[in-house]
């Protein structure tokens, strides 16, 4: 089988097509004939060797993974033939990928597999951040960081599905159009001003409740200055490179939280709290009232070209590989 190596870590030119064996399902485990394999900025910084308890080169990237149940290890229920989507530690880019039932979750009816492959990592995070750990309530107004993006667009459409009024940054004309259809009420353009000066204006002053931040560095800290007075901000991720600071009176003169959220460790964890919103997703999807938003996909042997696409902030909504 076709599948993507890291044999060191680096830039994504250490991404390379490599020929393996069918890897066969052992007891607890099911093997996926994968069909669309998604693409997610933690794969990025596994690849470049900076993401907490990532794996060791060499190494199949892949989180993500989509396609037809194939061959069932002793003690499994489920069936091979099933259209699944996956969650997996690494893995997701080649051809067959093995996964413990647990992880695996039915591909929503009319869904094809490219945009399964973008639901469970998106979904469950941006579920997670808004009303798991971040509270949001109906009429509460929250801003959402990099609002095109696979996360941004799950988290838009669940804020204004809830009755949320919706903020969301981008860096372009046509990333914020993709926001505005998914239902951000407020696109801002990060590049052209001062987000903080945008939302004081727009909200007369007052501010958000929410913040949610997988960016990082400057935003996060700048994040703090919006909200009001008991207001939170969740942050999920360090898209920037750079850690954000907090400057404790930010947050004690307006008595507001931080709060952190890892999918990978709250699952470990709490997979009861983080996995009650599978069925009110997949209802969503179901009836239309969500979608997942593919923006680009590329072929497998492309996964280098894919990364780079992401690291250039060229992307808007989910990016996938086909095999």
């Amino acid at each position: 089988m076709e599948l993507i190596r890291a044999e060191e870590f680096g830039d994504s030119d250490v991404l390379e097509p490599a020929e393996a064996d069918r890897p066969e399902p052992g007891p607890g485990e099911v093997r996926i004939e994968v069909e669309a394999a998604g693409i997610n900025f933690a794969d990025v910084m596994q690849r470049r060797g900076e993401y907490p308890g990532g794996p060791e080169p060499a190494f199949t990237p892949g989180m993500e993974a989509a396609g037809t149940v194939d061959a069932v290890g002793e003690n499994v229920s489920v069936q091979t033939g099933d259209r699944v989507v996956a969650m997996l530690d690494r893995g997701g880019y080649a051809e067959y990928a093995i996964a413990e039932p647990e992880s695996i979750f039915p591909v929503p009816e009319g869904m094809s597999f490219e945009e399964a492959a973008g639901f469970p990592v998106q979904f469950l995070t941006a579920h997670g951040c808004l009303f798991e750990w971040g509270g949001l309530e109906e009429g509460e107004r929250v801003l959402i960081h990099a609002a095109a993006g696979g996360v941004g667009t799950a988290a838009v459409q669940l804020a204004s599905r809830a009755g949320a009024e919706v903020f969301g940054t981008a860096s372009s004309d046509e990333k914020l159009e993709h926001a505005a259809r998914m239902g951000c009420d407020h696109p801002i353009d990060y590049t052209e001003g001062d987000f903080v000066e945008e939302i004081r204006e727009r909200t007369s002053g007052e501010g958000v409740d929410l913040v949610l931040d997988g960016v990082g560095g400057e935003t996060f800290e700048r994040s703090l200055k919006t909200l009001v007075p008991f207001g939170r901000v969740v942050t999920y991720g360090v898209a920037s490179g750079e850690p954000g600071r907090i400057e404790t009176p930010e947050v004690f003169f307006r008595n507001a939280s931080v709060i952190g959220y890892h999918l990978g460790r709250a699952l470990r964890h709490e997979p009861n709290r983080v996995l009650k919103s599978v069925s009110d997703l997949t209802e969503g999807f179901a009836e239309g009232d969500l979608e997942v938003s593919v923006g680009e996909t590329f072929p497998l042997s492309a996964a280098d070209e894919a990364h780079r696409f992401i690291e250039n902030r060229e992307s808007s909504g989910k990016v996938v590989l086909v095999p």
